[in-house]
């Protein structure tokens, strides 16, 4: 039987081979693959609105998949938050998986990322020993999730019996919350407490949750204490974080920080060439110093690309020269800086993780005092960074035009005022969205 993060991976590609790249990044970049057998592939999904949409429009390509690859007629099952706590309680430690594809074989190693790479291979050899906690840091799309895995693969292989326990930042907060909510405090501490390696990503969300920053706080304190491993990712380094509470970025920075920058010239060309050759393509030279030349920031969207050229090439029977190619790939181009505006869906998104409150939550009538400034944070965003007039943002959150107008004189009434606390959480919320774009 595969592993279930293989399954999950194989589909991944095969999504994104038949949709596009960015489409499936953007549907499933917050799930997490929990369990596969002959029956079900569970998945589970925080956000109600990429749930349904998974559920209800991704369903049948992921069966698809199923059939073609792995000649399963397994059902998908997308848990929501209610769902995956009892899941859990089968088991209360369970680790969430890892992507068995991510490893230091295939990770491609340039300028851009050598310290980090060879600070996560350090930690395989001497968990908790060295560089405890490696805290990697670097824009979306760069390698930092690759670089985690790569590092409970090598854990992992070199102590099959070793507790790994894989997590991300808003994943640790959900939880909390529901910890708090049951009384069930106990299990969640001994979840994250007693393990040997602690990989987390994304941990600037828990900037600005200070009931979370609390928790992680005592938690890391544990971790280390013990001579446990802590990994931690982030799209910036913990001084840029600008509502991280003190002791936490002190802790933070007390192991190794290495950054991760987008690839050079080179490393891209190598990213190219390997992904090709993975995917069984033979692409001309010509070709791969187009993509490179042209796609700068992103390994992910490099890795895309070549996956869209498979799939011309497959649907279309077209020859691989440059002026082929170039016509295919041509909308993964951004035509200039800046140009690329954050979708309302990406603002609402950012906000709720932020402020720690669901979607349908926001759009609701519900009115304290935390849901009231989320809405009017999202109202200020979405009229500030997206082309949206007035009228427009008030159909995506189902409210008046009025409402939208005071929504945003709240909000800048605030920031002329220089209220420290909205300041740095419009911020902070900002350079999320950015670094999704």
């Amino acid at each position: 039987m595969f592993s279930s993060a293989y399954v999950w991976a194989k589909i991944i590609s095969y999504l994104e081979e038949r949709l596009t790249a960015s489409t499936v990044s953007a549907w499933f970049d917050d799930t997490q693959v929990l369990e596969f057998n002959e029956n079900h592939l569970i998945i589970y999904c925080p956000d109600q609105f990429r749930r349904d949409t998974i559920a209800n429009r991704c369903a049948p390509y992921i069966h698809d998949a199923l059939q073609e690859m792995f000649d399963s007629k397994a059902k998908l099952r997308v848990l929501d938050d209610e769902q995956l706590e009892k899941y859990q309680n089968k088991d209360t430690r369970v680790i969430m998986d890892i992507n068995p594809n991510f490893t230091f074989q295939n990770f491609v190693v340039g300028p851009t990322n050598q310290l980090a790479n060879n600070a996560a291979k350090a930690v395989v050899d001497n968990p908790g020993m060295v560089y405890n906690p490696l805290f990697i840091y670097g824009p979306p799309g760069v390698g930092k999730t690759h670089l985690l895995h790569a590092i409970a693969n090598g854990i992992y292989a070199k102590n099959p019996n070793a507790k790994i326990l894989n997590t991300k930042g808003e994943q640790f907060t959900i939880e909390l919350l529901e910890a708090i909510r049951t009384g069930d405090n106990i299990a969640f501490r001994s979840k994250y407490r007693d393990v040997d390696l602690f990989l987390i990503d994304d941990i600037q969300f828990i900037a600005g949750k200070e009931v979370t920053q609390e928790e992680f706080f005592h938690t890391f304190n544990a971790l280390h204490e013990n001579g446990r491993q802590i990994v931690l990712t982030a799209d910036r380094k913990p001084s840029d974080m600008l509502t991280l509470e003190g002791r936490l970025q002190s802790r933070f920075e007390s192991g190794l920080m290495a950054d991760v920058q987008p690839p050079d010239y080179e490393t891209r060309m190598a990213i190219i060439q390997n992904k090709a050759i993975h995917l069984g393509l033979e692409l001309p030279a010509e070709v791969c110093d187009y993509i490179a030349k042209n796609i700068t920031n992103n390994v992910r969207q490099l890795e895309g690309t070549v996956k869209k050229i498979m799939a011309y090439r497959d649907l279309n029977n077209m020859p691989l020269d440059l002026p082929n190619v170039s016509r295919a790939i041509s909308d993964m181009f951004k035509t200039g800086e800046g140009n690329t505006l954050p979708t309302p869906e990406l603002v609402i998104s950012q906000v709720c993780k932020f402020y720690s409150v669901d979607e349908a939550t926001l759009r609701g009538t519900q009115r304290n005092r935390g849901t009231v400034e989320a809405r009017q944070v999202a109202v200020y965003l979405m009229r500030k960074l997206t082309n949206l007039s007035s009228p427009e943002i008030g159909e995506v959150l189902n409210r008046d035009h009025a409402t939208i107008l005071y929504s945003v004189k709240q909000v800048e009434q605030k920031l002329a005022k220089n209220d420290t606390d909205m300041q740095n959480h419009i911020r902070d919320i900002t350079a999320n969205i950015n670094s999704c774009l």
